[in-house]
């Protein structure tokens, strides 16, 4: 089986973690620091902050700014319940718009006209590896007054006319295991403010900026020394992985131009992608549907996934909660049911994009 996702350490990775071990500092200390140095110049900001996993970093940059009760986040409805439940935990009231097709991301004009009198947070989510139109999103943001907190929890990497996805405003990254840079499981926040960056350091650490000196209320976000000694060899190799990442799309892409019923996924204008995933829609002009797609591909040893099945907010525990509010979203609920992901990752071999390019031409029957 052909999987969708591989995560592999090399010999930098394991020698930096035996150093860690042997140092007696395995909490935070400087592999951390090291880790936050790298990671900024990486995304082109001023500050990092390493938190222990992806919806931490969300819901700590939404608790820096000072949501009150009432207070609504507009956010995709097309992403991991990862992104609603930390706007659930910071006390918010998360409201959604609708995505474009072309890249997954929300819908700008949309995203505008879900705008209201309560809206304190826009919240777009760069899916897939490719950033949401930020020359569009970063000017609401400011013409309305608003916080920016950017999920880069895919798209680490990723540019938007040659600027940083998660340099906006507040961005988050998840380093869970099947992202393109990992630490098994842990966040960033980054900001170029230095204000938001020491409350976000504060914040983390029990709300202490020295031992007992406590400043806010606060929390344990903290990422382990062990945990960074992993991510750091993967940051010099980071640009070289993408860059196969990148291939394997356009191999893909070449290979599947022609099949019928098969919208394939692309590099837009003006912005980079980094291929975390490779989604194609298997659309209602197919001979067969996404699920016998699926079916097939397993048949034929290609590892695939439905990233994601439903609207975030399509689940019992979200229908009646009293601050979700789930508005009508009709490209995104289209798109629930035809989207597939198909392996793009850097440890795919020549044979193996060969295989998942006949794999999936026989499933669609080209």
């Amino acid at each position: 089986m052909i999987p969708i996702s591989v995560v592999k350490l090399d010999e930098a990775a394991e020698r930096l973690a035996v150093e860690v071990i042997r140092s007696g500092v395995i909490a935070q200390g400087p592999m951390v620091a090291r880790l936050e140095r790298e990671f900024a110049d990486l995304v082109g900001v001023e500050h990092a902050v390493a938190v222990n996993n992806g919806t931490t970093a969300l819901v700590a940059a939404l608790q820096v700014l000072d949501l009150q009760p009432g207070d609504e986040v507009v956010t995709s409805p097309f992403t991991f319940v990862a992104t609603l439940n930390a706007i659930l935990e910071a006390g918010a009231t998360a409201r959604f718009a609708d995505i474009r097709e072309d890249d997954f991301c929300v819908d700008p004009e949309a995203l505008a006209a879900a705008v209201g009198p309560r809206t304190k947070v826009l919240m777009p989510v760069h899916l897939y590896g490719q950033p949401a139109d930020m020359d569009a999103i970063a000017p609401l943001a400011q013409r309305h007054g608003l916080g920016l907190v950017e999920d880069t929890a895919q798209s680490l990497g990723a540019t938007i006319s040659g600027r940083g996805a998660g340099s906006f405003g507040l961005g988050t990254f998840s380093l869970y295991a099947t992202k393109n840079l990992t630490t098994g499981e842990g966040g960033m926040i980054t900001t170029n403010d230095a204000g938001l960056a020491d409350r976000l350091r504060v914040l983390r650490n029990q709300g202490m900026r020295q031992r007992y000196q406590y400043e806010m209320a606060g929390h344990n976000y903290r990422l382990t020394d062990l945990q960074a000694a992993l991510g750091i060899p993967q940051i010099a190799a980071y640009g070289e992985n993408v860059k196969r990442r990148k291939d394997n799309a356009a191999r893909l892409s070449a290979g599947l131009a022609d099949v019928p019923g098969l919208r394939l996924p692309t590099e837009l204008p003006g912005r980079s992608h980094v291929w975390h995933q490779y989604t194609v829609l298997v659309t209602d002009e197919a001979p067969v549907t996404r699920d016998e797609v699926i079916a097939r591909l397993t048949e034929r040893g290609v590892g695939c996934g439905i990233y994601y099945p439903k609207t975030v907010y399509d689940y019992d525990c979200y229908r009646e909660h009293p601050r979700v509010v789930a508005d009508p979203a009709p490209v995104t609920e289209r798109v629930v049911r035809q989207c597939v992901s198909l392996p793009v990752h850097h440890h795919l071999t020549d044979s193996d994009l060969d295989q998942v390019v006949e794999a999936v031409r026989t499933a669609v029957g080209a």
